[in-house]
This record gives C-alpha cells, sequence and structure tokens, in this order.
C-alpha cells in the first residue's frame, strides 16, 4: 500500500524543505500499531520541524506532525485492535519519530492513547498538544491550591493555542481569566473564550520593572517565558503559582528570589511530552466535560498537507489565532 506525507528534507547546502510525496507503507518506521490519520494539528515545534529551526529534527527525510487521531489498521500489540480510534500527543513523535503530516503513520503502542467517548478525531486534534498542555497546566495550578475564590488568573500568550485553550478551561472551572496577548485583535474571540478582561503585552511590559511588584494575581499560565514570565511572577499573590509551558519569547528567566521567598510562590514547570499514561488519560477525561468546543470554533483553522510549510511560517512568526487543523486526506 502507498500513502501521501509531507516529507521534510534538507539538501546538500544545508537548507529545509518540504513537499507532498508519495511513499510505499514499507517507508514507515519501526512500530506495534499502524495509524490511518484522520487528523493531526499544527503546533509550534512542528513549526520549528518543518522550517529546521531549533536543530529538532537530526535525521532527514523527516515526516513532522507531533499529535494526531485515527483508527488503527493493524496492530502487533493486543492493547488496540483493527477498528479502534486513537490518539497520539508527545513522546518526541513529529520530532524524532516519524509522526502525523501523512495519510498513515506507524507508532509505538505505549505512546497512544484509545480516543475518549464523547470525542471524534477531529475534536481530538482541536484540543491537540495545546489544549492538554493546557489541561495540565489548570491540573498543576489547582494541586498547587489555586481556586476561583484565590483571584484572578492571568493568562499569557492567550490567542495561541496552549493559551486560548487555557483561557476556555479556566473559565470554565469558573476562575476569573485574564488574558495577556500582543494581538489586540483577537479580544473579542478571547472574551467569547470566558476572558473577563484583555491585557495587551506592549502595555504589560511597559511597566516599571521592581523587584516585587504590585500583587495582582492568584496564578498563571504562561506559555511565552522570557521577559513576560519574569516579569509576571513579581506579581503573584502571596501563596499563587505559575504554570509555565513554553518559550516563544525566550529562554531566559530574569527575575529574584523575592517572590519566592517573601510571598510563597511557586513556579511550576509543565510538560506534555513525556507525561505517564494514566496522566494523559486523566486529562483527556476531564477535556471531554471541561472543554467548550462549540466556543471554540472561531479559533480553528484548516489546512492540507500541501499549505502546512506556509502555515509553519506562519506560526512561528506569531501569526496563528487559535488551533490550525491538519487534514492528510485533503488534496489541494
Amino acid at each position: 500500500m502507498s500513502f501521501r506525507a509531507l516529507v521534510t528534507d534538507k539538501d546538500a547546502s544545508g537548507k529545509v524543505y518540504s513537499a507532498v510525496h508519495l511513499l510505499e507503507d514499507d517507508r514507515m518506521p519501526d512500530g506495534d500499531v499502524t495509524v490511518d490519520v484522520d487528523w493531526a494539528g499544527l503546533n509550534y515545534k512542528d513549526g520549528l520541524c518543518l522550517t529546521g529551526a531549533g536543530g529538532l529534527v537530526r535525521n532527514y527525510p523527516h515526516v513532522a506532525g507531533v499529535d494526531f487521531a485515527g483508527t488503527v489498521r493493524d496492530s502487533a500489540d493486543a492493547r488496540y485492535r483493527p477498528g479502534d480510534q486513537v490518539v497520539l500527543t508527545g513522546w518526541r513523535v513529529g520530532e524524532v519519530h516519524w509522526g502525523g503530516y501523512a495519510e498513515s503513520a506507524r507508532v509505538k503502542a505505549d505512546w497512544l492513547v484509545p480516543l475518549p467517548e464523547g470525542l471524534s478525531t477531529r475534536d481530538a486534534m482541536i484540543v491537540g498538544t495545546a489544549g492538554i498542555t493546557a489541561m495540565l497546566c489548570v491540573i498543576r495550578l489547582e494541586a498547587a491550591g489555586v481556586t476561583p475564590a484565590s483571584g484572578e488568573v492571568l493568562v499569557t500568550g492567550a490567542a495561541g493555542g496552549v493559551g486560548s485553550i487555557a483561557v476556555s478551561l479556566l473559565a470554565r472551572s469558573g476562575f476569573e481569566v485574564v488574558a495577556l496577548s500582543g494581538r489586540p485583535e483577537h479580544a473579542d474571540a478571547l472574551k467569547g473564550l470566558g476572558a473577563r478582561r484583555i491585557i495587551e503585552r506592549d502595555a504589560f511590559l511597559a511597566e516599571p520593572d521592581k523587584v516585587l511588584e504590585t500583587a495582582q494575581w492568584a496564578g498563571a499560565v504562561d506559555s511565552v517565558g522570557g521577559k513576560i514570565l519574569g516579569k509576571l511572577l513579581k506579581q503573584i499573590k502571596y501563596g499563587g503559582a505559575v504554570a509555565a509551558v513554553g518559550n516563544a519569547s525566550g529562554i531566559g528567566l530574569d527575575t529574584n528570589v523575592l517572590p519566592f521567598i517573601l510571598r510563597g510562590v511557586s513556579l511550576l514547570g509543565v510538560d506534555s511530552v513525556m507525561q505517564p499514561y494514566a496522566q494523559r488519560v486523566s486529562a483527556w477525561s476531564r477535556i471531554v466535560g471541561e472543554f467548550d468546543r462549540a466556543a471554540y470554533s472561531d479559533m480553528l483553522t484548516e489546512v492540507d498537507l500541501d499549505r502546512l510549510p506556509a502555515a509553519a511560517e506562519q506560526i512561528l512568526a506569531g501569526q496563528v489565532k487559535g488551533r490550525i487543523l491538519v487534514n492528510p486526506r485533503s488534496a489541494a
């Protein structure tokens, strides 16, 4: 059998490029389960893989796509049978192992999660890596004692995938959510997801820096890192917490110890790539009941494999609103 795939390769000069090819099944990597991919997602890491930025892909040719959902075609693992619907996020699939930007993918059974009841494969990719990451952030904040009664919660990078879904999840859980974004044109969409008010990124950063600033936020979900995270930590209330999950604005962290030793602030690192199976299943179970997919419809864009390279450039430039869904079975 053959399948269409967006193949990323590097030429002799080091230039990385992507094009759709028809491949034979024997080109797929080793794995226990072959999945016919219905939908995939476009994430920031996918943008890096498709453009060659960051050096995430070491071996070419490569098929990117860090998350996908589809139907099992064949399986050598007793946990999955042909016809089962499954979802995959993380495990460095799409980065080290070939991923979901193809009509078919072969992966290890340990990396899969059964599609939760109540979700279609398209629904699962509306959520995708971004949504699971956002849900894990909410879970970590709750475990740290942040509740709706604690006060306002700030979400940075709110117009992006993680941020926008975090806004929705927090609002549905009863939190008063404030959205921080560098794209004011998306303010109405964020309010539609439940944000009480919007703060513009430039205005946030323009405030004079102090070693400890006015305590404003009971907690926060930060998906950008850099200067924003450093400043945000100085504004967290006593006993509050920040779930940090991204570095779109840089990997540096310019802060000091005062928020931690004078206010008892917690900085919670959240990783979605290597999460154990049980935590993944728990997060997906909560998503089914707590994520308003209908309200999120205005934050979605669909592309086919041919349009993915252009979309990758857009996501790295911070020009993508919400989630981009990839339909590998749709031809340009």
